[in-house]
């Protein structure tokens, strides 16, 4: 019982249904933690302390009373601060946003409350669920639990924090382009990305309509499976909701890896992103686990991640620059350099680029289908060891690929769990990826590897009443680059014709990463018939 706070969802629901536990209780411990370690680790934008206290108390009496309605009742959880609360702060992690109080709750927070689910907060973000982790927002940057001056991973930042540190047991990010996973691997705790269009939606503040994903984040595959389960389903509010038969995923849990045909990626960690040499150990370990599981497992190879990357750059940024784009001209001012520095760009790419990268896109998932019928899953790196909050560079956006990117383009379903750690004690992330609507298959393989490994059961050691340690961000001021005239002189129209009016350190901004802008739009002009189709579908909803 002085464990609360790092209780599995799993642990704390089998308790709170044989009333072992309190949910007043548990809700009351996090409570405590949180305000005794939040201020080391900014995990939270918005605590509901009352909100949970009334909620835990009508769940506790519903369970009384013998109305338990489940594994998530009274289990407490954390929201990322885009999706949308009834009466309660949204404020996307950004200024624009600091009197955003929505009317209605996110599809998905109705489906956590109507499984008996209470609302411990609302979570830290990157501005919008896209910039990096900034400085100059209203509220400080989510910090790591392993080493504080550490970066969490982004943009559900602050469930990467609370979930590694015993602030929450289960909380939802999004996801775009690693944003749960990226956390998931940096904060060594559990991360699941659905299959496009298994979890709505609605009420979420959008990044790209084209690849936002929903999903549960936890400490073990099994709670991402029980979060999943209340969570999937379709909606015609969603316009990306695709009706699916939906599985007991927890009940699939049990089917093990024996047999399970695994292909390795293995060339996403050598070749196009080398990895830390200690990563590459533990996938060396994580692999051979698998086999010692009884999985037949080969190397395999899908395209470059590079591929992945400019097809998702020229397509969601072209989105997110459309979402904002009033107060971008209104007032880009109020948005922080790094969430800038992402959009500005997108000012360059026209409706060509858009629609080749559209017609690339179709391409990218069609050829996967062939590892898809080779393989029941897929095996690549995470991310890890976690780099300093104060490394951090806008323009490595636009020049280094993403290992998370390439299932968010394939919109193909992916599981971002810990494998090992550091010489210097951070953790690092091994993914499992499947084919669309293989959820399942993947909690399945890795529920398995957990079952077989104890990374997901190693806690940080923190110590209430410390310090916060300092860190001064620096080196990630604009430094336009050398430019000729014609091609400065193209972007400054382009600012101009899109209606930017921008000041010098803005355009600064716009012009150090331009060069590379340029250069994804061009390589996604790709020779291909005049037949072939973007991935875009519409289809009539009742």
């Amino acid at each position: 019982m002085n464990e609360l706070h790092f209780l599995t969802l799993a642990a704390a629901a089998a308790m709170i249904e044989k009333r072992k536990l309190s949910p007043v209780e548990y809700a009351d411990a996090l409570l405590r933690r949180i305000e005794a370690l939040d201020p080391q680790l900014n995990a939270f934008i918005t605590v509901t302390a009352e909100l949970v206290r009334r909620q835990a108390e009508e769940a506790e009496r519903e369970i009384t009373n013998g109305n338990y309605r489940g594994p998530l009742h009274g289990i407490p959880f954390g929201l990322k601060d885009i999706y949308n609360t009834k009466g309660i702060l949204t404020s996307g992690g950004s200024r624009v946003c600091l009197e955003n109080i929505p009317a209605e709750d996110a599809a998905a927070m109705r489906k956590l409350r109507a499984a008996g689910a209470v609302l411990l907060g609302k979570l830290q973000t990157h501005e919008f669920a896209h910039g990096g982790p900034s400085f100059d927002l209203p509220w400080p940057p989510a910090r790591n639990p392993w080493h504080l001056e550490h970066f969490t991973g982004g943009s559900s930042s602050g469930a990467g924090a609370a979930l590694a540190a015993g602030l929450v047991p289960a909380a939802l990010g999004s996801d775009t382009g690693g944003s749960i996973r990226g956390p998931a691997s940096l904060c060594g705790i559990t991360g699941f990305v659905p299959t496009y269009g298994l979890v709505s939606r609605a009420g979420v503040i959008p990044n790209s309509f084209t690849f936002d994903h929903c999903g549960p984040m936890a400490r073990t595959a099994e709670d991402c499976a029980i979060l999943l389960q209340a969570l999937a389903g379709y909606d015609p509010q969603d316009a990306g909701s695709i009706e699916q038969a939906i599985p007991d995923y927890r009940a699939a849990l049990e089917g093990g890896a024996r047999g399970l045909r695994v292909g390795v990626l293995r060339h996403y960690w050598e070749e196009d992103l080398p990895a830390h040499e200690d990563h590459k150990r533990a996938l060396e370990e994580a692999i051979a686990t698998f086999v010692k599981l009884g999985a037949r497992v080969e190397d395999c190879r899908a395209r470059p991640m590079g591929d992945g990357l400019d097809i998702k750059i020229v397509i969601a940024e072209s989105e997110i620059f459309s979402i904002h784009h009033d107060n971008l001209v209104a007032r880009p001012g109020d948005f922080g350099r790094d969430f800038l520095g992402r959009v500005l760009p997108a000012c360059l790419f026209q409706s060509v680029d858009y629609v080749q990268a559209l017609r690339e896109h179709r391409r990218y998932m069609a050829e996967m289908k062939p590892l898809y019928a080779k393989y029941d899953v897929l095996l690549t790196c995470g991310m890890g060891p976690a780099p300093r909050l104060d490394a951090h560079r806008t323009r490595n956006f636009w020049q280094r690929s993403n290992v998370f990117t390439p299932s968010n383009v394939a919109r193909n379903p992916a599981l971002e769990l810990p494998c090992g750690f550091s010489r210097a004690g951070l953790p690092v992330g091994m993914q499992i990826i499947g084919r669309p609507f293989g959820d399942a298959t993947v909690l399945r393989a890795g529920h398995a590897y957990q079952a077989a490994t104890d990374w997901h059961e190693r806690r940080p050691a923190l110590v209430p009443g410390q310090p916060q340690p300092a860190v001064t961000p620096g080196g990630n001021e604009p430094a336009a680059p050398d430019l000729d005239a014609a091609t400065r002189a193209h972007v400054e129209h382009m600012a101009r014709r899109a209606g930017l009016k921008l000041n010098e350190r803005q355009m600064a901004m716009l012009l150090e990463t331009a060069p590379f802008a340029l250069a994804m739009a061009a390589r996604v002009h790709k020779p291909r018939d005049r037949m072939d189709e973007p991935s875009l579908v519409f289809r009539f909803t009742d």
